[in-house]
């Protein structure tokens, strides 16, 4: 099996075709998926897609380019709606300098919000980052000298550096379907360079489709071919790419193994 770590099933590419791209997604090997909070305001629609599909969980939190919309939304209310039971994880959050869609100022204040959020749940953070390498590797650094918690980046496209420190800190680095694209031999050389048990796939979906879908709006089935790049750079057979990927993602994202072991022993008894 393989796990979409990362895609925004809430997203209006898919409102009138959701049903065939989960059909899809499962023909191609694909049995969960995590659609990303991009809104704090948006989490019933989150929570419904989790709740409708077994195969789905969700996550919640502010997009940077959305934090000059949501910029004080307390940890608290993260904390409190992450209780939910299919949601496992908080996110995404973090800094994109790129667009610059929010003040870099409140990017960073409502990072360190879920950052906070993430270390009182022990739910993962799904970090975004994007131009933004040295705040980043800043803020991640000191935050965990304040207290530890769990993270994966997401879609990565950054440097070596925060690749290297992520690392070391202890985060997991998630590949989407950049890793195929012919000019991303970087993202190629830092991905053959992060430890296996670190190692997670995505799609991004909608956006980011892989090589040969390029150009074509990205869906949770098509992270296959994200995966079978990454087990060519790493070295590794398609198999175990996702053998080791899938268990990755539930070392991680601990309530979502909590949550399907339950549902098989609801399925056995």
């Amino acid at each position: 099996m393989l796990v979409d770590s990362h895609c925004h099933l809430d997203f209006p590419d898919f409102q009138s075709r959701l049903p065939e791209v989960l059909a899809a997604a499962a023909a191609a090997g694909v049995g969960r998926m995590v659609t990303i909070s991009t809104h704090v305001a948006r989490f019933e629609t989150y929570r419904a897609l989790a709740e409708a599909h077994e195969s789905v969980f969700c996550t919640i939190g502010t997009h940077p380019h959305n934090a000059a919309v949501e910029p004080d939304v307390p940890a608290e209310r993260l904390i409190e709606l992450s209780h939910h039971p299919r949601c496992v994880a908080i996110g995404e959050a973090g800094l994109d300098y790129h667009y610059d869609k929010s003040p870099r100022d409140v990017q960073q204040r409502v990072f360190v919000t879920h950052i906070e959020a993430a270390r009182e749940t022990g739910l993962p953070l799904v970090v975004h980052a994007r131009n933004a390498d040295e705040d980043m590797i800043r803020i991640l650094s000191e935050e965990m000298r304040r207290g530890r918690f769990d993270a994966v980046l997401h879609c990565f496209s950054s440097g070596e550096k925060l690749a290297q420190v992520g690392v070391e800190l202890g985060l997991y680095v998630s590949f989407s379907g950049i890793l195929t694209f012919r000019n991303s031999e970087e993202i190629r050389r830092i991905a053959a360079a992060v430890p296996h048990d670190q190692l997670l796939v995505e799609t991004d979906a909608p956006y980011l489709a892989p090589v040969p879908h390029r150009g074509k709006t990205n869906e949770p089935a098509f992270v296959a071919h994200t995966a079978r790049v990454l087990a060519e750079v790493t070295g590794v057979t398609d198999e175990t790419i996702a053998e080791l990927t899938t268990a990755n993602f539930y070392r991680l994202f601990a309530k979502a193994a909590a949550a399907d072991a339950a549902y098989r022993q609801a399925l056995a008894s």
